[in-house]
């Protein structure tokens, strides 16, 4: 296990009077039903709004963004980790990474990037839960933090966020979220020529933003990055 915060006094406190809201991001229905029911019955300070198998379907939840992000490292996700998790720090939420694998380099990432936390999944749900209560403030590392609070966010300060209009914002997020061009124009109505200029000018713009997007992998970390999926 490795943490950001190790300060604390590990001795309970009393929870916030409002349960703190929790998005759980994991590709295996399994671990999220188990986790889910844990902390409905053992865990009253905690109430899980959002569960989500894919990264697309977390952040276009109704319920997004939530106070606390438990998340897996998911290497097979398109949008990489360190993106992810910039993105949710941006929104607003505090994030602790879960992993199976634990790749090489990848725990150093992800607190690199602002997550919290970087557990295995071979940990104890007590743990877990321990190290949530710590993210969130309530055993003496500062004062708790109630869902709908803002929350501390990501260092952003050297992004250049590019200007889009109107129809270069839905060409990116129809693009980044796996839809070809042809599908892209097909869905905005549009001509096949007018969607692959709308991209062109959405990578013409990150270029000039020194920011990496000619190719779907990079366009999709941008669009994670600025908030845009």
């Amino acid at each position: 296990m490795s943490t950001n915060d190790a300060a604390g006094s590990t001795r309970p406190a009393a929870g916030p009077e409002r349960p703190i809201r929790v998005g759980i991001l994991d590709e295996h229905v399994l671990l999220l039903d188990s986790m889910e029911s844990w902390i409905a019955d053992n865990a009253p300070e905690f109430e899980v709004v959002v569960r989500a198998e894919t990264w697309v379907d977390l952040v276009r939840s109704e319920n997004f963004p939530t106070a606390l992000v438990l998340m897996d490292d998911a290497p097979a996700e398109t949008v990489p980790l360190e993106a992810r998790i910039r993105t949710c720090r941006a929104a607003g939420a505090r994030v602790v990474v879960m992993s199976a694998h634990d790749p090489e380099g990848a725990r150093a990432r992800a607190l690199a990037a602002g997550a919290l936390a970087y557990l295995s999944k071979s940990d104890s749900i007590q743990t877990f839960h321990a190290v949530a209560r710590e993210a969130m403030g309530l055993d003496g590392a500062g004062a708790p933090v109630e869902s709908g609070d803002a929350v501390a966010s990501v260092d952003t300060s050297d992004f250049v966020r590019p200007k889009l209009s109107p129809g270069e914002l839905e060409a990116l997020r129809l693009y980044a979220t796996g839809n070809t061009t042809a599908a892209v124009a097909r869905l905005m109505n549009v001509k096949y020529e007018t969607a692959k200029t709308y991209l062109r000018r959405v990578r013409e713009k990150y270029a000039k933003a020194n920011r990496p997007a000619s190719r779907r992998a990079e366009l999709i970390t941008r669009a994670a990055e600025d908030g845009y999926l």
